[in-house]
C-alpha cells in the first residue's frame, strides 16, 4: 500500500494521467489504480518502467524502490494457510500484523485475538457446519497464531474492543468452555495494550446495531485508516475517508455508551460467577 501511494505521487509530480502511465507500460489505466491501490502485486519489470516514466533516474533510488517491491511481494506467514484461508479474510490478517491500533466492535462473538482454543473451535464448528474436522482444526491454528501478535516484544499493537453484553451471555460450547473464555478476557484486561469496554443491555440502542466492524490504524502516513465489516459470503473493505469517519463516530460514540474500560474486569467477573 505505501509502495502504491508512493508510485501516485511519482506519477502525478510526473504530471502523468493513468491513461499515459499505461500506455507506457501497455496495459489499461485500470492496471495503473490497481498498482496504486494495492489491488494487485506489484511486477518489477512494471515498477521499473513506470519509475523511468516519472523520471526517477537514480540507480540507487530505483534499487531501494525495487527491493521493496521484493518484500512486498513476499507471501506473509498465514500463506501456509491458504488452503484453508479465504482470499478476502488474507487481507485482514496482514492489516492486523501491520496496525499499530486496532479497534473493533462485536455484537456477537469475543473477537478471535482474543479466543480460548475450545472457545475458537466452538465459534468455527457453528459457523461453518459443513467443515471437516481437519479444516476446522487448521482455522484455529490459524486464529490462536494470530494472537502472537498481541504478546510481541516489540510493540504490539493496542486493540480496543467494544462488545455487547450479548457476547457474554450467549452459552457457546458449553458452561465450562464460557468460564474459560471469561477467565481469557479478564486476565486480557491486565495487559496494558488491550482495551475492553461492555455495553450493557440497559445503555439501549447505538449506532452500529447493524453488525461487527474493525478500524486499522497504521504508523506510517501514507496507509490511511481502513475499515472492515464482514458478512456471511466475504469481507468489504473501506478506505476512503468519510466512509471511515463514519465507523469511528460510531465507535466513539460507543465507548461512551460502554461502562468504562476500568470496570470491565469486575462486570466479567461477575459473569462468571453466574455460569
Amino acid at each position: 500500500m505505501v509502495l502504491g501511494k508512493r508510485l501516485q505521487v511519482l506519477r502525478e509530480q510526473a504530471g502523468f494521467s493513468y491513461e499515459e502511465a499505461g500506455r507506457a507500460l501497455d496495459v489499461t489505466h485500470a492496471t495503473i489504480r490497481r498498482m496504486e491501490k494495492a489491488e494487485v502485486g506489484l511486477k518489477l519489470p512494471y515498477v521499473e518502467k513506470l519509475l523511468s516514466t516519472y523520471g526517477v533516474n537514480s540507480a540507487e533510488e530505483i534499487g531501494g524502490f525495487l527491493a521493496l517491491a521484493r518484500e512486498a511481494n513476499r507471501p506473509g506467514w498465514w500463506h501456509s494457510f491458504r488452503d484453508v484461508l479465504p482470499d478476502w479474510f488474507s487481507a485482514f490478517v496482514s492489516l492486523e500484523g501491520e496496525a499499530t491500533v486496532i479497534r473493533a466492535y462485536e455484537p456477537h462473538y469475543v473477537p478471535g485475538l482474543l479466543q480460548t482454543t475450545d472457545y475458537a473451535r466452538a465459534v468455527l464448528r457453528a459457523g461453518l457446519p459443513h467443515a471437516a474436522p481437519e479444516e476446522i482444526d487448521r482455522l484455529v491454528t490459524l486464529r490462536i497464531e494470530r494472537q502472537s501478535l498481541l504478546l510481541g516484544k516489540d510493540a504490539p499493537p493496542l486493540l480496543w474492543v467494544v462488545m455487547d453484553e450479548t457476547v457474554l451471555r450467549r452459552p457457546i460450547g458449553g458452561r465450562k468452555v464460557m468460564r474459560d473464555q471469561i477467565g481469557a478476557l479478564m486476565d486480557a484486561t491486565e495487559r496494558t495494550n488491550v482495551r475492553l469496554q461492555v455495553i450493557p443491555f440497559n445503555a439501549g440502542p447505538h449506532p452500529a446495531m447493524y453488525g461487527p466492524f474493525h478500524i486499522f490504524r497504521f504508523q506510517l502516513q501514507e496507509i490511511p485508516d481502513i475499515a472492515y465489516a464482514e458478512s456471511l459470503v466475504g469481507g468489504v473493505y473501506f478506505d476512503e475517508r468519510d466512509d471511515v469517519s463514519t465507523f469511528l463516530e460510531a465507535l466513539d460514540r460507543m465507548c461512551a455508551q460502554a461502562a468504562p474500560a476500568q470496570s470491565t474486569k469486575a462486570i466479567l467477573d461477575g459473569m462468571r460467577k453466574e455460569i
